[in-house]
């Protein structure tokens, strides 16, 4: 018989070897993804914030070691200094993401609720983003080439991004939470991204 500490040393193993997981699933896809699409100051590849994303629906802690996780992954492979810092922001979103879904874990079980949800997230992660590419672009542009870069490219831009890659993240977790050793340690066990179901 397991005791209950020893339950909760296995929940602990578990996330720890889910986070790992989802850290190099996070470093792998910018490295290897086939769709990518590169505007400067922004770049947009498909599914780079799945692994995050997934991550939000596990626990806080997962989320921010994912979060953590990549943007470390991301310095040793020498992605360009403001790349690094855009992933370091992250840990902001997700974590709040994961806080959220942890005092709501039924947020996710209505499309209206997952909507606003994904738009949520996406409007901080976009916030996020602009924060760190502003230093970078003050009075460096025309005031119109500026509001383009910054808000347009990188605003606007992170909020598509982020809601095509939480709807490939819901995709993703339909799947995987299927597990039992997932379900268990898991915030999340629903999420619905369609508008009727039966």
């Amino acid at each position: 018989m397991i005791s209950l500490g020893g339950m909760e040393m296995n929940k602990n193993v578990s996330r720890m070897v889910l986070s790992a997981m989802l850290i190099a699933v996070g470093i792998l896809i910018p490295v290897i993804a086939p769709i990518k699409i590169l505007i400067e100051p922004m770049s947009f590849t498909l599914a780079s914030h799945v692994a995050i994303m997934v991550a939000m629906f596990v626990s806080p802690s997962v989320a921010v070691a994912v979060a953590l996780g990549t943007t470390l992954g991301f310095v040793f492979i020498a992605f360009p200094l403001p790349v690094v810092l855009r992933a370091l922001s992250h840990v902001v979103w997700a974590y709040a993401g994961a806080y959220y879904l942890k005092k709501h874990s039924d947020a996710l079980n209505s499309f209206a609720h997952t909507a606003l949800f994904v738009l949520a997230i996406g409007l901080l992660h976009a916030v996020c983003e602009v924060i760190i590419v502003l230093p970078i672009y003050v009075g460096t542009t025309s005031v119109n080439d500026f509001l383009y870069m910054v808000f347009g490219l990188v605003g606007i831009g992170t909020v598509v991004h982020s809601t095509v890659d939480f709807i490939i993240s819901i995709v993703v977790w339909k799947v995987i939470c299927h597990s039992r050793e997932v379900s268990s340690i898991s915030n999340v066990k629903e999420v619905k991204l369609a508008l009727h179901t039966k």
